[in-house]
């Protein structure tokens, strides 16, 4: 199985839509996911519908060792779509792990107890920050997906994380690597936009995927349904961005890909 990290340290950068969306389209081309919700706020739990009651038991509950990921899964309204839940327990989590003398491996030992083959792929949302919560997932993941946001304030921090990402890779996991950078948010009337994504570009390179995420009502209004944008309205210009980002991913994975199919 496959773990992509999808963070970003700066919020409102569409980090928990590209995780929702991305891991909906590998669903429908028959990949067997699971997306772990690491965000206190639980808006991707939100976002695929799983309500307060369903959450039995949580990403909390794996971290503290108290549940396995399997355990902890629960069934979306997606085919083939599983989702460990966030609840606001998580938002004590840094503090109970700090003493923990593995407090950076916990979902990193979780992952050994998962059997081969219950899942192709694994997306894990993180919270906007990187605390033990995110760097949990970047030792427990192989790749790092950085949703960013076409403005100003978005490129401040990226060369933090990425900083985060080397001192990771150097002391924990060094099979930790970018998977991509994706543009999101992108507003075709505004040349900031533009510019930010030249200069992203620019600095990156081929690391920057092609499909930029453009700005849509749509995607903001699917959550509000408990459904990804891609099952709200498919045909919504946010819902065809995330499928060609799909598609780019899987040509990023080709062993993998050629597993799962």
């Amino acid at each position: 199985m496959i773990r992509v990290a999808v963070a970003n340290q700066k919020g409102g950068v569409g980090k928990t839509t590209t995780a929702i969306n991305l891991a909906t389209a590998l669903a429908a081309i028959g990949w067997k996911v699971v997306l772990i919700d690491l965000d206190p706020q639980g808006n991707a739990s939100t976002g695929l519908g799983v309500g307060q009651a369903a959450r039995e038991h949580s990403s909390y509950d794996v971290l503290l060792g108290e549940t396995s990921i399997v355990e902890a899964a629960v069934a979306t309204k997606v085919p083939r779509l599983d989702l460990v839940p966030a609840t606001v327990d998580l938002s004590g989590a840094e503090v109970e792990l700090v003493g923990m003398d593995d407090r950076t491996h916990r979902l990193a030992q979780a992952f050994d107890e998962v059997p081969e083959g219950r899942w192709d792929i694994c997306l894990l949302d993180c919270p906007p920050s990187l605390g033990l919560l995110t760097v949990n997932a970047l030792v427990a993941s192989r790749q790092l997906l950085v949703p960013l946001q076409c403005e100003f304030f978005a490129l401040e921090g990226l060369s933090q994380l990425l900083q985060t990402v080397e001192r990771i890779r150097l002391a924990f996991n060094p099979e930790l690597s970018i998977l991509g950078v994706a543009l999101t948010m992108f507003d075709r009337r505004n040349n900031l936009s533009q510019q930010v994504s030249e200069d992203v570009r620019s600095c990156l390179g081929s690391a920057v995927f092609d499909t930029v995420v453009p700005r849509n009502v749509r995607l903001s209004e699917a959550p509000s349904h408990g459904l990804p944008a891609l099952i709200y309205d498919l045909k919504c210009p946010g819902s065809e961005a995330y499928i060609k980002l799909a598609r780019e991913i899987i040509t990023r994975l080709p062993r993998f890909a050629l597993e799962a199919a």
